[in-house]
């Protein structure tokens, strides 16, 4: 089983109110029904960031810091996420993906901004009858602040805990973890693995990622991702950019595709 996340920055343009990057979201979405074709064995769970659908409407309401004083705030946070998701959805499905939204507002339940409940019983239910549940970023109840926002990173490393995956796949504009923010720094270089060995030092070098982004940017994901990495042996989780054609493609046909940023523990 494979998870496959499509960031926010690959799928939108994070500087510009809801704007789609519908030929990027279009191939994408192409090149995950060829790797299904090349491999009818391939489970696969995907999920998506909010980009400048939901991660504007949460900082403008500061949905991600709870106790809002006007929930239509929330409800509108989690109306722009959906609105996303449906353009994401329907790619997938005019490709030939049999892709099932999974709207998380529904069922997730939070405490302090971490994601203690989200209703399982559906997802592994599409996954034995061969669909692929489509996960993403969106608003959820708190029991400690009202409100919070639940990324796609805490949705995937809940359901790894589940479901086992072998792999996570996060896609993103960029090409992998860099030792600083390639949208504004002159002089980067790519971390090509992040082990026990030198995450310490590649945490201090991370920079959050570049525009509006509630749920913490680069350095969250890292640390999320090592988490899981650490606390689930065996897995391996890459990012990589989704703007070179193909690669996708390649990374879901195969493990021993070294591009990006490999994490492991």
């Amino acid at each position: 089983m494979v998870f496959l996340k499509l960031g926010g920055s690959l799928i939108t343009d994070k500087l510009r109110l809801e704007t789609p990057r519908m030929t990027v979201i279009e191939r994408v979405a192409g090149e995950i029904a060829q790797a299904i074709s090349a491999r009818p064995d391939l489970s696969l769970v995907l999920g998506h960031g909010s980009g400048s659908y939901g991660h504007f409407a949460a900082d403008r309401y500061k949905v991600h810091k709870g106790n809002l004083e006007d929930w239509r705030g929330y409800a509108e946070t989690a109306a722009a996420a959906q609105r996303l998701n449906r353009l994401v959805t329907d790619a997938l499905l005019a490709a030939g993906v049999p892709a099932v939204s999974v709207q998380p507002s529904a069922s997730a339940r939070c405490t302090a901004g971490e994601l203690v409940d989200l209703h399982l019983a559906p997802i592994t239910e599409m996954l034995d009858r061969g669909l692929v549940p489509l996960v993403y970023g969106d608003v959820a109840l708190d029991s400690a602040q009202g409100c919070t926002i639940v990324s796609t990173e805490q949705i995937f490393a809940f359901l790894a805990r589940v479901l086992c995956p072998s792999r996570i796949v996060v896609a993103g504009e960029v090409a992998g973890v860099f030792s600083g923010d390639p949208h504004r720094d002159t002089i980067v270089r790519l971390v090509p693995a992040i082990t026990s060995r030198n995450y310490d030092q590649v945490e201090e070098m991370l920079s959050a990622s570049f525009g509006v982004d509630v749920t913490g940017g680069m350095l969250s994901k890292v640390r999320s991702l090592y988490a899981l990495a650490k606390d689930l042996p065996g897995l391996q989780v890459r990012i990589v950019t989704g703007r070179t054609p193909q690669l996708i493609e390649r990374v879901l046909a195969s493990a021993d595709v070294e591009e990006g940023t490999l994490l492991r523990y």
